[in-house]
């Protein structure tokens, strides 16, 4: 009952972010018999519905750390739950979930690294800064600390760190300082409280540029409550090693934090490691990746303008052309 009830939550989503841009690059390699595709970011499933429609021959490892995830895309999937195995973990926990599935590789992997509806659209979730609701931020709402551990026992010199790392907020010193003069009072428990006090420490001619003044401290405090970067340093070379000869692994991301973090594990992969005088390349030291993106690719404007949320998406995909040496 409570999957039917979510459900009815998200009658009215959007298409998955480049949705065909990714079925195009990703079929190639899941267009045999026995292709296996993970969904390492289930999410609503709609990537992995129009992935296992296009591929009939291809099952899919969906995994995601929400519970809730997994009830809605059950119910989405339908019958391709036939060709689905659901996995409730991290995604830089992948090396572990193939291998209590059997699975030694897979075809093709998906990493999308945006926050689902089912975050976004929920505002007891605490993920959105323009509602008043619990500060917990939580992928995994069972375990772990949420927004509001992070915002009432962080010293200031680690909230600063972060605002500034995660959030690459330029007044991160102001708003930490303001943060724990605020929790000195009463401590942080919703996220209007904390939108003031942002507010507040920001300068007055900085409140109105650069977007809403408490989006890039919501960025951060995400990214630290749910070891977001962590586990996409985690994730990525573990899928390199997980893909068969042919397999491709394509990844949306939708901040320069997490773009950069991709691409330069791309880049690596599609690089020769001889040295640069070096005549002839050995093939134990050849590239193990071919890039199949030239940079990021983006959304287009016709996309944007039915799904807002896909405007700052970034998308690489990259093959596995040799095994390792």
């Amino acid at each position: 009952m409570k999957g039917r009830h979510l459900m009815q939550g998200f009658a009215d989503v959007h298409d998955p972010v480049m949705r065909d841009r990714i079925v195009e690059l990703l079929r190639p390699a899941l267009s045999h018999p026995g292709a296996v595709f993970v969904d390492g970011t289930l999410g609503l499933a709609g990537h992995s519905i129009a992935m296992l429609n296009a591929c009939p021959e291809a099952r899919l490892i969906g995994i995601d750390r929400d519970p809730d995830a997994h009830q809605v895309a059950e119910q989405r999937l339908g019958a391709l739950m036939e060709r689905a195995t659901l996995v409730h973990a991290v995604y830089d926990e992948l090396p572990d979930v193939l291998a209590d599935l059997g699975v030694a590789r897979v075809d093709a992997i998906l990493l999308d690294l945006g926050l689902s509806s089912l975050q976004i659209d929920r505002t007891e979730r605490g993920f959105a800064y323009r509602v008043d609701a619990p500060l917990d931020m939580r992928m995994n709402p069972t375990e772990g600390p949420t927004a509001a551990d992070v915002l009432n026992t962080y010293p200031a010199k680690d909230l600063s760190n972060i605002l500034k790392w995660y959030g690459e907020e330029r007044f991160a010193d102001r708003i930490a300082r303001a943060i724990v003069a605020g929790r000195e009072d009463a401590p942080f428990d919703t996220s209007g409280r904390l939108v003031e006090v942002i507010s507040g420490a920001i300068p007055a001619a900085a409140r109105h540029t650069g977007g809403h003044p408490a989006k890039r401290t919501f960025q951060a405090l995400r990214i630290e409550v749910n070891r977001e970067l962590v586990a996409l340093e985690g994730v990525l070379p573990a899928a390199v090693d997980a893909l068969a000869v042919g397999g491709r692994v394509a990844v949306l991301s939708y901040h320069s934090l997490e773009d950069r973090l991709v691409k330069r594990t791309f880049a690596k992969g599609a690089t020769d490691r001889a040295p640069r005088d070096l005549p002839v390349v050995p093939e134990e030291l050849k590239a193990d990746l071919r890039l199949l993106t030239r940079g990021a690719e983006r959304p287009d404007a016709e996309e944007i303008a039915t799904n807002p949320r896909a405007a700052s998406a970034r998308l690489r995909v990259a093959e596995r052309i040799k095994e390792a040496a």
